[in-house]
């Protein structure tokens, strides 16, 4: 992952100031953003646009128990709730507006390359080593974009179980490693959608049940055959592409998961 160390001292800088000069600094982004997206004005509830959208993706993960944050670029009720989770779990002030403090943690959360600083595309990239995102059904570019939303995901669960590390098994594959591997036919793995984890800290169990208040709505661990080793999580529920109903699915019966 690559991380710009001065990018990461001036948030740490600009949260640690009042609310008008964080104002100040947030005013000149060029300071301190990284290469991959900077927010020039407050959001809030009947706010819209790409803006909108780019905060979705990165709090995609806060969604409520069972539930997702639509990426649609309308700022509702849904993205004041997963901001006001986002800013709980941060210490930040809770008010479900996406201002000066919220913005400056997610440009400490975030790499020059649009993934947070705790997962990496080479982590999502091909399961069976060969790399690059092309290979499914998808554009490489559409499956890419969909890996950096379930990386956020990731970033989010990994905060609830104490900041410490997950480890990703299987995340992309193409249709061809898809079928090397004996995965479903219509895989959450093809789009870039779903990834296979677990924890040197937390136990299958906690991982499984703490996913399900991360915006996953795919989710099969402990108990459902040939997932004693792993937790799967995916974001079916959002994928428009595949021939699978957007439903949720959870099963991991050894965890109460279901």
């Amino acid at each position: 992952m690559r991380v710009n160390t001065l990018k990461r001292a001036a948030v740490a800088f600009a949260l640690a100031l009042p609310g008008a000069a964080i104002a100040t600094v947030v005013a000149a982004p060029a300071a301190y953003a990284d290469g991959c997206y900077t927010w020039n004005r407050t959001l809030s509830q009947g706010r819209s646009g790409d803006d909108v959208r780019q905060l979705q993706i990165r709090v995609a993960g806060w969604a409520a128990y069972r539930d997702i944050v639509r990426v649609d670029g309308i700022y509702g009720p849904e993205t004041a709730a997963a901001v006001r989770r986002f800013q709980a779990a941060y210490g930040l002030r809770v008010d479900g507006i996406a201002g000066p403090q919220t913005f400056a943690k997610i440009y400490d959360l975030q790499d020059n390359d649009c993934t947070p600083k705790h997962f990496s595309y080479s982590e999502l990239d091909n399961g069976c080593g060969v790399g690059g995102w092309s290979g499914g059904p998808l554009s490489a570019t559409a499956t890419r974009e969909k890996a950096v939303r379930t990386m956020w995901k990731l970033e989010a669960l990994r905060r609830s179980l104490g900041d410490k590390p997950l480890y990703v098994t299987s995340g992309f594959r193409s249709i061809a490693c898809n079928r090397q591997v004996g995965g479903a036919s219509d895989s959450q793995h093809l789009y870039g959608n779903a990834a296979d984890i677990h924890s040197g800290t937390s136990s299958l169990c906690q991982v499984a049940r703490s996913a399900r208040y991360h915006g996953f709505s795919g989710l099969y661990g402990p108990g459902y055959p040939d997932h004693n080793n792993h937790v799967h999580v995916d974001s079916r529920r959002e994928n428009n592409s595949d021939k699978t109903s957007n439903t949720t699915s959870w099963s991991a019966p050894t965890c109460g998961v279901s």
